[in-house]
């Protein structure tokens, strides 16, 4: 059995949640369990929440929070106010985030029309489902005043949010061919590990990783090292058979 953890008494807790509602400038419910029974995972949580969110990388501040708004549209995910308070520090606008909303609740076309190109095109004579759907963007985002590429790593990471594969494959693509680098798209898709899970994140980089592999895209030779690992399933062996 591993050895148990020291768990905090009430004056300490009532010390560690107060020095947390200080320093944050709130505190959430799951703050106090975690604190009370589950210290150690307390204490990663922060240093993740940190780094995922707060931390500079590849994306400036403009850039990553725009995509955390469209994420956090597309999961619903009321909480996130602190988040909305950075995208207007950081440039953001009324109208932009409408622009957003709009963006998001576009990002499903991409689904749907690929379902009526293999299910209805013989009825429906020259629907090019890509074609229709980049038409969509292009005009929902002419007027936000943004770069093509951001829209791209933000409708990526919205569609894999919400695990809407055709759209998220058509937006990595199109950060390809703008040229996008690669370490930002990391970073977008990164961000919905908080709202939604790693689970989402590992499936977005299973399908990024397959238009490596497939040659779908021409990735950076940094990249093509992942593109070229072999054995990524959790059931392979290292010569990528599978186990058992």
């Amino acid at each position: 059995m591993s050895d148990r953890i020291e768990l905090p008494g009430p004056d300490e807790l009532r010390r560690r949640l107060e020095d947390l509602r200080r320093s944050r400038g709130f505190l959430l419910p799951h703050h106090g369990a975690m604190a009370a029974a589950l210290p150690d995972l307390h204490e990663a949580y922060f240093v993740m929440y940190r780094a995922l969110t707060l931390g500079r990388r590849h994306l400036d501040d403009f850039e990553k929070e725009f995509v955390w708004m469209a994420v956090l549209v597309a999961v619903e995910e009321a909480i996130g106010t602190h988040p909305l308070d950075r995208f207007l520090t950081a440039g953001g606008t009324r109208p932009m985030a409408e622009g957003i909303a709009r963006l998001v609740g576009y990002a499903a076309a991409a689904r749907n029309l690929s379902f009526m190109a293999e299910h209805w095109g013989p009825y429906l004579p020259g629907l090019d489902a890509e074609a229709s759907y980049g038409a969509g963007v292009e005009a929902l985002s002419a007027g936000l005043g943004v770069d093509p590429g951001l829209v791209d790593l933000t409708l990526a990471a919205t569609n894999a949010a919400v695990r809407r594969e055709a759209g998220m494959r058509f937006h990595v693509r199109a950060a390809y061919r703008r040229g996008v680098p690669e370490p930002k798209l990391a970073e977008a898709l990164s961000l919905i590990i908080w709202p939604v899970g790693v689970t989402h994140f590992l499936d977005a980089c299973g399908a990024w990783h397959d238009l490596m592999a497939t040659g779908a895209v021409s990735p950076s030779p940094a990249f093509r090292v992942w593109a070229e690992t072999p054995a990524q399933g959790g059931f392979d062996d290292a010569a990528g058979r599978r186990k058992g």
